[in-house]
């Protein structure tokens, strides 16, 4: 008798999984399962807890060095200097205001001129020739820098010898001076002592 196989009949034995491990597969990593017919999946192995840190307050960040600042230098360096105008002393010696003083006496066996010259300068008078501000302020400038003015000291002695021999009548020689100037408003006073010996 013919037995006619169709797709309902099968041999169980023919497809039932197996049991034993075939010896020519590796061996599958532990975890993991394969079905036929689907992606393999790997399960991943399970994370160990952490332990929480202990907390430590606020975080201290060590201090940090200074930002080194690039600089550079200047080659040359400038220097504002103020000093009195050649052509205003020409003006404020020739137009102040003189007083002059003086007579002749014998000290030590020999005769001798003993005077003075006291030189005025009135800065409101000479505000039609200068810019600068005709008061107290600019007086005390005047003083100060002709006290410091090496050719100063030499033009008032010329002014007082001229004064001098004027009064003396005579020629002088080994002529001595003691100068002292000062400012009292918007005025400078020059006083100018002079001691000499008649040539």
């Amino acid at each position: 008798m013919i037995t006619r196989t169709t797709p309902d009949s099968f041999d169980a034995e023919a497809v039932a999984p197996a049991t034993e491990a075939d010896p020519a597969l590796p061996a599958m990593a532990a975890g993991a399962v394969a079905v036929a017919g689907a992606p393999a999946t790997i399960e991943a192995e399970p994370e160990a807890p952490v332990a929480d840190a202990p907390s430590a307050g606020p975080r201290v960040f060590p201090a940090r060095k200074p930002m080194a600042r690039a600089t550079r230098i200047a080659l040359f360096e400038r220097e504002v200097r103020e000093r009195l105008s050649r052509a205003a002393l020409d003006v404020i010696f020739a137009r102040a205001e003189r007083l002059s003083e003086g007579q002749r006496q014998i000290r030590g066996g020999r005769e001798a001129f003993f005077g003075s010259t006291m030189l005025t300068v009135e800065l409101s008078a000479f505000a039609d020739v200068l810019r600068d501000a005709c008061d107290a302020g600019t007086a005390h400038r005047l003083a100060a820098l002709m006290e410091s003015d090496a050719t100063v000291p030499r033009r008032i002695r010329e002014i007082a010898e001229r004064e001098a021999t004027r009064i003396a009548a005579v020629r002088l020689k080994d002529l001595r001076t003691q100068i002292v100037v000062r400012a009292q408003g918007a005025k400078v006073f020059i006083d100018v002592d002079v001691e000499a010996a008649l040539a």
